[in-house]
């Protein structure tokens, strides 16, 4: 009997040495990422037809000891090719691994080839010619160390191409991977089995072809193994003849229930494609449906839930994901009691959000990306049911639900799209939640160092279902930063390219703000009232913006009636954004004019003359672009000095920043000829009202004589 390697992903090893004992193989011996065996031939082709758990067959023709490449050819040249396959034969060598001196994958093919095929010229016999797209045959050369195992690829391309699939989900399981998680799952063919994310179909289409008891690769049209020299073809035409009627009449025998679901028309339609063309269509019901509201179907007694749910990259830029995996545990504790569930995914923290404890794990990658199945029974006892009826975080909900009344209701009397809903009312629930039109950004302020990490998750991903259930909100709505205190250039920092804006209403002005591009949306919720203020003192007057970020402010004293307009900012990005504002309220024409500058040399050298400035300087900067360091609360008369000498003799400077504890140097104003009025309380809205010292906001004029 011949050597064989059945190659698997790693983590496989045991379910496919079990499932070659069950096709007949006697001696399986575990090697890394295989199964090595020797078997005969008519063993090796059901293996080849039948192995759902490998990626593809290997006979080995030699092992031999690679410390450098002149081992590796004489190894590769010992092998009496000829005998193997002929001449008329295409081939390509495929190469994994490296060593010490061999570092180089194409090189190490390259020597193969040149064995091969100086063994076949030797012999006074044509070369073969290599074809790296459709070969005849694939020599595979697997390299470890300086142990070398060389062979024939008796499958050509990989087993997990079953035929059925053309087209996929966004994340699709390889078809092995998805035999694998099966057999690793409850279910066998005497349950009912339930996707309620199924994508493309295939964790159903595999299990369904093990129900009707059809070879995966029934619909294989082309094996490497037929090409070599000694390819019994007649035993191969009894196997695969063998397969094919058990195929038909296990479809016709199985009474098993299949069901899928996704929230996206197009892709069920495909998974509807892909059954049909694996034979497995009148199984499987596939519909569109959400996880987080799937019901439990009839005759669905001790069913089984699968599923793959996407992934995230992190759980703290992926709140949506964490809504989703929060309210699918619930959905599986209330409509499935009774039931098992199984569910892959490569985030542990997600899995967690089920709020499920699991009976069996296993370790598993999909591709590199090391993953865990985790299988759980749903019981179906009286406490459980109490338990899922228990609202989430319920103090936290109550006064969510509270403020949805109070500011809610005051927002859309005042016409206003943006508004914040929740400011760390609760101390153990430390965020702030902000409404924009259809779309709510929770900002989670960092947890003291007192409190465990896996309490300041659990506390986060129950305000995340909580926001969500109160609000209605979709979970792809839901956006989640971390709250830090930002300095002078990290404050306007770059987060993403992804490009999202879009026009919100305040005081019946349009601002176009992006929620996910950088630290800040492009507008300070806590000034909406300075804002509308300044609009009402501009009519007719010349108004100057210093430190203007977005120019939101610019924009209601233009649409206020300001005779003209001009913005300041040192940033390109910030000014040109100004522009868009503008534009969009249709305040166009020279009269407005835009330039990007450091506000505080500006200040030193400008002469114009403003009956109206606003001036909202950062608490401190230290940015490369100043040429000195700024502090609002040493510098204000230094400010305040200078922009006397722009102001008129009427006119009027609103001042504000958000330093805590900022007090105003009244003696110094004095002394320069200004007075002020704090007006800090006046311009501090209804849904800020709890952070009294969110910002200072001055009225300064000219100090009568």
């Amino acid at each position: 009997m011949k050597k064989y390697l059945a190659i698997t992903s790693k983590g496989l090893e045991n379910l496919l040495a079990d499932e070659l004992i069950a096709l007949g193989v006697t001696d399986p011996k575990l090697v890394y990422a295989g199964v090595t065996f020797e078997a005969p031939i008519e063993v090796v082709y059901r293996c080849c037809l039948w192995s759902r758990i490998a990626s593809r067959f290997v006979q080995i023709l030699s092992e031999f000891d690679v410390r450098d490449d002149m081992d590796l050819y004489l190894g590769a040249s010992a092998i009496n090719w000829p005998s193997y396959f002929s001449a008329d034969k295409t081939l390509v060598v495929d190469f994994n691994g490296t060593n010490r001196e061999i570092r180089n994958s194409q090189y190490g093919a390259l020597k193969v080839k040149d064995a091969i095929v100086d063994r076949f010229t030797k012999a006074d016999l044509e070369r073969p010619n290599i074809d790296k797209a459709e070969p005849d045959l694939r020599i595979h050369m697997r390299l470890s160390g300086e142990k070398g195992i060389l062979g024939f690829d008796l499958i050509g391309s990989g087993l997990h191409q079953r035929g059925y699939r053309t087209e996929a989900g966004r994340a699709p399981l390889r078809e092995t991977l998805a035999a694998a998680l099966i057999l690793r799952s409850t279910w066998n063919e005497s349950k009912p089995l339930l996707d309620p994310m199924c994508g493309s179909g295939t964790l159903l289409i595999e299990a369904a072809l093990m129900a009707c008891e059809m070879a995966p690769g029934v619909k294989r049209e082309k094996w490497c193994f037929e090409a070599l020299n000694d390819f019994d073809a007649e035993l191969w035409a009894e196997i695969r003849s063998e397969a094919r009627v058990k195929s038909r009449r296990g479809v016709k025998k199985v009474d098993t229930h299949f069901y899928g679901f996704d929230r996206d028309y197009r892709v069920i339609q495909t998974a509807r494609e892909n059954a049909r063309r694996a034979g497995v269509e009148d199984l499987i019901t596939f519909d569109v449906g959400d996880a987080t509201k799937i019901e439990r179907p009839e005759a669905f007694e001790n069913g089984v839930v699968i599923c793959n749910p996407p992934y995230g990259e992190r759980l703290s830029t992926e709140p949506a994901l964490i809504a989703l995996y929060s309210e699918f545990g619930r959905q599986l504790k209330e409509q499935f009691g009774g039931c098992t569930a199984s569910i892959y995914s490569s985030n542990d923290d997600l899995l967690a959000c089920l709020r499920m404890r699991a009976d069996k794990q296993f370790k598993l990658n999909n591709g590199a990306l090391p993953c865990v199945q985790k299988n759980y029974s749903i019981t179906e006892s009286a406490e459980r049911k109490e338990a899922v009826n228990v609202e989430v975080a319920p103090e936290f909900m109550n006064r969510l639900k509270k403020n949805m009344g109070k500011i809610g209701k005051w927002a859309r009397k005042e016409k206003l799209d943006c508004y914040r809903l929740y400011d760390a009312d609760l101390p153990d629930y430390n965020a702030a939640i902000d409404v924009y039109k259809d779309y709510i950004i929770i900002q989670e302020y960092a947890a003291p160092k007192t409190i465990s990490e896996d309490k300041a998750r659990r506390r986060l991903t129950d305000m995340i279902r909580a926001t969500v259930l109160v609000t209605g909100v979709e979970t792809n709505n839901v956006i989640l930063k971390v709250r830090q205190k930002q300095s002078g250039k990290n404050q306007y920092q770059k987060l993403a390219e992804k490009s999202r804006y879009f026009d919100v209403e305040e005081y019946g002005v349009k601002l176009i703000v992006n929620l996910q591009d950088y630290l800040d949306t492009g507008l300070f919720l806590d000034h909406k009232l300075t804002r509308k203020m300044l609009g009402e003192m501009a009519a007719g007057k010349d108004f100057l913006n210093l430190f203007a970020y977005t120019g939101s402010a610019t924009v209601h004293a233009a649409c206020g009636g300001a005779k003209s307009t001009m913005t300041i900012d040192m940033s390109r990005t910030y000014l040109e954004w100004a522009q868009k504002n503008m534009n969009t309220n249709d305040q166009t024409g020279t009269q407005h004019q835009f330039l990007q500058a450091d506000c505080l040399q500006w200040l030193q050298q400008a002469e114009g003359e403003f009956d109206l400035i606003f001036i909202d300087p950062p608490t401190f900067s230290n940015s490369k672009r100043m040429e000195q360091t700024f502090d609002v609360q040493r510098d204000h008369i230094m400010l305040l000095e200078n922009l006397k000498r722009m102001l008129r003799e009427n006119g009027t400077i609103v001042f504000s920043n958000n330093k805590r504890n900022f007090k105003m140097d009244d003696e110094a104003l004095e002394k320069a000829g200004l007075k002020a009025k704090n007006i800090s309380k006046q311009t501090l809205p209804l849904d800020f009202a709890r952070n009294k010292h969110i910002h200072n906001c001055w009225i300064i004029t000219h100090k009568e004589d």
